[in-house]
């Protein structure tokens, strides 16, 4: 009841806020509560007081009035009978008047005045009385004959009208029964009563005036006590309250607060803050959750130290939660797990050995499919300065999440070692879980990642049958070579090693056996050489040795023993047939031969050359006639393509690409070669030349500028993929040359694509990336060929705006016999097609080959199976100019 009388109270005092300013502080919640209370009961208490006095002046005003009336209507009808009994009598006017004169009034409270008005039958007898003319009040009463009650400010006025009889009409023979012969007017003036009963009113205010003020402080002091006790005791409860930890522990009872409104406010608190309790999380806690998702950059710096890495977090944890260990097992090999244990702080030899096994258990009770015999454990602790206490796996609570991917197959557990009492609260052990979560999927996304960077990396390098380095890493292990010794000043050799009549094996016994073969050849050889040795696989059956310091007479001895090392290898057949091969060797040595590394195989390979002419199986070493012949040789190769380009005579040749999703041939790859009386020049031995004698740049702008003749004489539609070296993006004038050469042939920006190989722009990435920005504002688009060949195979991905890449031929052509080549055209394709990358498969050489690529959603396909390059896009090709070897245009 209280209550809504105060909601009552208050709905006046918003209006009486409005127009008593003084009153809106209070009113509008800006004081305390006992202020509120105190002046509302003054305030109820005044309006009480004055709504009493109002009501009972009002009640004496109308008791007066009451009063008035009736002594009106008493004094009318005495009045009335007086005069029936004095005009039966005889008496004259004067008489009757001196009667009437003794109905005035000697009270000094309710005095009145009594007129009498003849009517026009009296005055049709007797005549008018001067000075008594009847006014309108009594006109309206003769001419309604109803009495009437006339009220004005005090003055109150009866009249009533005098109506004729039997009795009348005995002098007053004119008159008719019923009819008025005269009205009777009674005033009286009550103001003077009403004043003197005000004044003693304001009297009786003005002495019990001080009583509401009284009663407001009583009520408002008794009131203040019990809202003060009230809310003293939850005030007492919630002061303390902190954190998320405290509030659970808030326990506001059944206390009796005084108040039924207050007791039914307090119980829906102590509802309300057990729902908080089950919701409510710690701010620091969300903050450390922001803080770790803030951290979740994974760049190649975490990648590499993310040991250092889940240290900074365990850090970050133990700032807002208790926290002994982080622990991940994930497989690193095909049979062998690792189990990284990361200490908060340094732990004793006891405490390790107790965890261990309570993780090994853990790890066990997953069914994650992890051999624990097979695990290396590794303990990495956070602030060794400090000691672990002493905790074993009945005082430490575990959680754990597991990690698994498909591609690369990995499968992994993350674990958590809190103290047990973690555990008893709900909402703490979701938010480990929560930062559980993030370790797992962190420290897997960065194994996984650098799993997938490390099997790029190796098999980027490595010849996907033998596991030997491939030719590219070859090349960038002879530079690096070469750099060593001219340091050290010691010498090298190189062997060139190409097994004799290999291809017998293959029509012979098959490519298993002859695959088989290679594969026992370079597990000998590697066995044979030397740490430090270099062992490569430069081509079919084609090997490379690096020797490390060693001169003419060392090389010889090792290619002799290598030689009976190739003779004594063999493979047996199904049938039980020993297959077996010779070699012939070619031997160069740094720097007696040549002092770069292109010479250097130069010599090499023309020795080997020169030792199958020679009869096979045996090992040439270059003589001084050697030397001269292999330099004039270069020196007439050098004039030929000096000669061909300053003629023009370089030939453009046109490898169709198809768009596997529309089996539409919808770009073109330009291929060259240079004719001469000889024969012909490919691309592979040209552009090497040019690069040496310093004329590539002028190579490419002739290439550039027949392939826009072309277009415009074609009116060919398609897109062009043109090969350009990276010696001339440092040239200037390289860019405007091309704009220049595109305006004077009208050509199409848009439909040509600039390529570059991957290997070529380790050196110069700045270089790369500033050249492709310039063309591609001018409209041209920019592609990367050898695609996951090199070792910064996500940089450029990252860094460049590539329109296409072209997947490394080496994985497309083994992608149907290698299940590694398989992943990582896979992985290539997912990583392109994420930054939105269109893919071209290079080597598409059957069909077997086009079906898987289709399986792996690449976009474009290039290859014999698709087309041989051509010198009319429009027409097949024919003839032996057209039929150029892949392996030679892949140089290019």
């Amino acid at each position: 009841m209280s209550f809504v009388i105060f909601t009552k109270i208050e709905d006046i005092f918003m209006g009486f806020s409005e127009k008593i300013p003084l009153l809106r502080p209070v009113i509008h919640g800006l004081y305390p509560l006992k202020s509120y209370v105190c002046i509302a009961t003054l305030l109820i208490s005044l309006i009480s007081f004055y709504a009493a006095f109002l009501i009972a002046f009002n009640i004496y005003q109308n008791t007066i009035e009451k009063r008035t009336r009736e002594v009106s209507n008493t004094v009318s009808g005495q009045v009335y009978s007086s005069m029936l009994l004095l005009m039966e009598k005889g008496w004259s006017r004067d008489e009757v008047k001196r009667f009437l004169n003794t109905f005035k009034s000697d009270e000094e409270q309710l005095p009145y005045i009594v007129n009498i008005y003849r009517g026009k039958i009296v005055k049709g007898l007797y005549g008018s009385v001067s000075g008594e003319e009847p006014d309108n009040e009594a006109k309206g009463v003769f001419s309604t004959g109803q009495s009437m009650f006339i009220k004005s400010g005090y003055i109150l006025k009866n009249i009533y009208p005098i109506k004729s009889s039997e009795v009348c009409t005995g002098c007053h023979f004119n008159a008719k029964n019923g009819e008025v012969l005269g009205v009777i007017k009674i005033q009286q003036d009550i103001g003077p009563v009403i004043s003197q009963a005000k004044k003693r009113f304001i009297i009786f205010f003005v002495v019990f005036l001080p009583l509401p003020f009284i009663m407001a402080g009583l009520t408002s002091t008794f009131l203040n006590a019990r809202i003060r006790r009230s809310t003293g005791l939850f005030y007492e409860r919630i002061r303390g309250i902190n954190s998320v930890k405290e509030l659970r522990s808030l326990e506001i009872g059944m206390t009796n607060l005084g108040f039924t409104e207050f007791n039914k406010i307090f119980s829906e608190i102590e509802e309300f803050t057990g729902k908080i309790r089950n919701i409510a999380i710690d701010k620091e806690l969300l903050e450390f959750e922001i803080k770790i998702l803030e951290q979740f950059v994974i760049t190649s710096e975490v990648i590499k130290g993310w040991k250092e890495y889940i240290d900074i977090l365990m850090l970050e944890v133990n700032k807002v939660m208790d926290m002994y260990f982080i622990f991940s097992v994930f497989q690193v090999g095909n049979d062998f797990y690792d189990l990284d244990i990361f200490w908060r702080n340094r732990p004793s030899d006891l405490v390790k050995e107790k965890i261990e096994k309570a993780v090994l258990e853990r790890i066990n009770k997953e069914e994650a499919g992890f051999q624990c015999n097979k695990l290396s454990i590794i303990h990495n602790i956070t602030d060794s300065a400090k000691g672990m206490p002493e905790i074993d796996e009945r005082t430490v609570e575990m959680q754990v999440k597991s990690f698994a991917l498909q591609v690369p197959h990995m499968v992994g557990l993350v674990g958590i070692g809190a103290p047990l009492q973690m555990n008893e609260d709900r909402l703490r052990t979701l938010a480990i879980d929560g930062i559980l979560a993030a370790l797992v999927n962190m420290i897997g996304s960065v194994k996984a990642i650098s799993k997938y960077t490390s099997d790029l990396e190796y098999y980027a390098t490595r010849d996907p049958l033998t596991m030997l380095y491939n030719q590219r890493m070859f090349w960038e292990l002879l530079g690096y070579e070469i750099g060593r010794a001219l340091r050290y000043g010691y010498k090298f050799s190189v062997f060139v090693i190409d097994l004799d009549n290999f291809k017998i094996i293959n029509d012979s016994h098959g490519h298993t056996i002859g695959d088989k073969f290679l594969i026992e050849l370079a597990t000998t050889l590697r066995d044979f050489l030397r740490q430090g040795d270099i062992l490569a696989r430069y081509g079919g059956d084609e090997f490379v040795v690096l020797l490390t310091e060693t001169d003419s007479s060392e090389a010889l001895n090792t290619a002799l023993r290598i030689k009976d090392k190739i003779e004594e290898t063999y493979v047996l057949t199904p049938e039980g047939k020993q297959v077996k091969a010779t070699a012939s060797i070619g031997i160069s040595v740094f720097p007696d031969h040549a002092d770069n590394a292109q010479d250097l195989f130069v010599f090499a390979d023309n020795m080997m050359y020169q030792a199958k002419t020679e009869g096979k199986n045996r090992i040439s070493t270059p003589k001084p006639s050697d030397m001269i012949g292999v330099l004039k040789a270069f020196s007439e190769k050098s004039l030929l393509v000096v000669k061909a380009i300053e003629e023009k005579r370089i030939i453009p040749y046109f490898q169709p690409i198809k768009n596997i999703h529309t089996d539409e041939i919808e770009c073109y790859e330009v291929l060259s070669i240079i004719e001469t009386e000889n024969g012909i020049l490919t691309a592979g031995e040209f552009i090497e030349i040019a690069e040496r004698i310093g004329i590539i740049t002028r190579l490419d702008l002739v290439i550039i500028d027949k392939v826009f003749e072309k277009i415009r004489n074609e009116g060919a539609n398609k897109l062009f993929f043109i090969n350009i070296s990276p010696k001339s993006m440092v040239i200037g004038d390289f860019l405007s040359d091309i704009l220049e050469i595109a305006k004077r042939h009208g050509t199409d920006h848009e439909r040509i694509v600039f390529e570059i190989t991957e290997r070529e722009t380790v050196k110069k990435p700045e270089v790369l990336e500033n050249f492709i920005k310039n063309l591609k504002s001018k409209g041209f688009k920019f592609a990367l060929d050898d695609f996951g060949a090199g070792f910064s195979t996500f940089q450029y991905v990252r860094r460049l705006p590539l329109d296409f890449v072209k997947i490394e031929g080496e994985f497309i052509r083994n992608i149907t016999e290698s299940a590694k080549d398989f992943s990582i055209v896979r992985t290539l394709q997912v990583l392109a097609s994420g930054f939105n990358i269109k893919t071209v498969a290079e080597h598409v050489e059957h069909s077997d080959i086009l079906e898987a690529v289709k399986n792996l959603n690449i976009d474009y396909v290039q290859g014999y199976h698709i087309g041989k390059p051509s010198a009319d896009f429009f027409n097949p090709p024919n003839g032996l100019k057209d039929l150029i070897r892949i392996e030679d245009t892949e140089k290019e």
